[in-house]
């Protein structure tokens, strides 16, 4: 069985690590330089970046940042933010990124997943899912969110992360809207509504800040667990993080 993995993720606005609330309300966090060297240090598996702007603002993910963290780091990084086209996802990949995250231009051009997995490899082919249930509804099923939270799709987000494995995707990075930043903890129900339908690893995000949150991820059945403010903020690390979840019997890396 492979063992669990945990991801610090990086928010990145103008070149610095920003937290918010339902990717609202964003305050600074931090340098990603500083913080990517630090998860390191501490053991993390992997490191995730996100331009959330660049979306909104039409342009790519800025490629010196993720040179910049790339010179500082050894572990696998995954970026995201801005990627519109196979030559956005090169471009990255050129700067050091080992895997791509597309979101909102895959949901409006499923195709690009296909195309992006076609010429660089699934390995290298991440989707991202923002879902939200609709209107807070706590019965109803989850629909995507695209353009940073601003934009509700009539897409089923669980049949859209069948449609992304269908197309090459290599692994979801799938995010609750409705948990990203409240504290809650991960939509354990949404976790395992889309692992329970696709092969591929799906890494849980949103909502964390309790160490047991990981716990009940994984349980759900991601393959990896993504946290921010409790490590950008110092209230655990990564080393914590892993003897919590080795204490809960299960495999993690050390």
């Amino acid at each position: 069985m492979l063992k669990h993995r945990i991801i610090p993720c990086l928010d990145i606005r103008d070149g610095r690590v920003v937290k918010g609330v339902r990717f609202q309300g964003l305050r600074d966090a931090g340098c990603p330089v500083q913080q990517a060297r630090a998860y390191e240090a501490q053991g993390a598996d992997e490191l995730v970046i996100l331009d959330v702007s660049a979306t909104p603002e039409a342009r790519g993910t800025a490629a010196h940042t993720v040179e910049a963290v790339r010179a500082e780091l050894s572990i696998p990084l995954c970026v995201g933010g801005g990627v519109r086209t196979a030559d956005n996802a090169a471009t990255l990949l050129d700067a050091g990124a080992d895997k791509v995250g597309v979101n909102s231009a895959a949901v409006a051009n499923p195709a690009l997943i296909t195309e992006i997995a076609e010429r660089f490899g699934a390995q290298c082919t991440v989707v991202a899912i923002d879902a939200a249930r609709p209107n807070a509804d706590p019965t109803g099923t989850w629909q995507i969110i695209t353009r940073s939270g601003t934009q509700r799709e009539p897409l089923d987000a669980v049949a859209w992360a069948i449609e992304c494995e269908q197309r090459g995707a290599g692994e979801i990075l799938l995010t609750s809207w409705d948990r990203d930043g409240t504290g809650e903890g991960y939509d354990t129900e949404l976790v395992a509504a889309l692992t329970s339908v696709v092969s591929i690893p799906v890494i849980a995000s949103g909502g964390v800040s309790t160490l047991d949150h990981l716990v009940q991820g994984i349980r759900a059945g991601a393959s990896a667990v993504l946290a921010a403010s409790i490590f950008h903020d110092g209230v655990y690390t990564i080393q914590q993080a892993k003897a919590a979840m080795a204490g809960a019997g299960l495999e993690v890396r050390r």
